[in-house]
């Protein structure tokens, strides 16, 4: 009588590893879903919607910062060789983080008319920051800035500074794109990761808490919500000071180094 083949017992462990691997781009597709959320809330165009879209922008922003632990750890790129998740989370960033948010800030008018066509710099700028190979270098760090619209894209819609100098930033930031300056890079060990993360998680909750206080209505008129939520949001500045100023200094002292290694 012949034998009966019998599956091998690493096949069911394949199919398992390949299903959490789908599972582990399934979360990351998440972020796409929220894309498509924030540009009805912007197409909208109503306090309430520009509510909803930077929560969105959050939820994309949280999935974004924990997908890449998730994929390492179920090894994706490993289970499923034919499927480049990458390049899911380079399009669904370059929506959350670049794309709309820019869009958000002309469609609140946070810049008068005749200057909202400088905010294609930034566009372009970003286009071209995540199209550079070296975009996040072999030590874990983002190399230029690394195109976080979406939180300039808030700070300016809430604290609503005089138009010269929401110009100013835009400009700026648009700029360093292009400069060779390493930025901390929190989802990748490195130093400081730990720190960064812990005061970025402090941060997200207190954004979330933010965004929950906006008015929405241009009717509400309590001085008092309006005070909560500046002094909230000036506040939580200290998070992205935090992260720009240690990128800079970091920066600069390994160009130091360097200059004494090459003297």
């Amino acid at each position: 009588m012949p034998d009966i083949d019998q599956q091998s017992p690493a096949a069911p462990q394949s199919r398992v590893a390949e299903t959490l691997a789908w599972v582990a781009h399934l979360y990351t597709a998440l972020g796409l879903l929220a894309a498509a959320g924030i540009a009805v809330c912007i197409v909208n165009g109503e306090p309430s919607d520009f509510r909803w879209a930077f929560l969105l922008m959050l939820a994309a922003f949280v999935i974004d910062a924990t997908d890449g632990t998730l994929a390492r750890r179920l090894e994706v790129k490993r289970v499923l060789p034919g499927f480049d998740g990458s390049r899911l989370d380079d399009l669904i960033d370059f929506s959350t983080y670049t794309f709309l948010p820019l869009l958000l800030v002309w469609r609140a008018e946070v810049l008068p008319s005749h200057l909202e066509a400088w905010l294609l710099v930034p566009l372009l700028a970003s286009a071209y920051g995540f199209c550079q190979v070296s975009i996040k270098t072999a030590d874990g760090y983002f190399l230029g800035f690394p195109s976080y619209w979406n939180v300039v894209a808030f700070y300016l819609y809430v604290l609503r500074p005089p138009p010269w100098l929401s110009l100013t930033l835009l400009l700026g930031l648009a700029v360093l794109t292009f400069v060779p300056t390493k930025y901390l890079y929190p989802s990748q060990r490195g130093p400081l990761s730990r720190l960064t993360n812990g005061l970025g998680a402090t941060w997200a909750v207190l954004i979330f808490v933010i965004v929950l206080m906006l008015p929405t209505s241009d009717a509400v008129k309590d001085p008092s919500i309006h005070q909560r939520v500046f002094w909230l949001t000036c506040a939580s500045m200290y998070y992205p000071i935090y992260y720009l100023v240690v990128s800079w200094v970091m920066s600069w002292m390994r160009w130091s180094e360097a200059r004494r290694r090459q003297d």
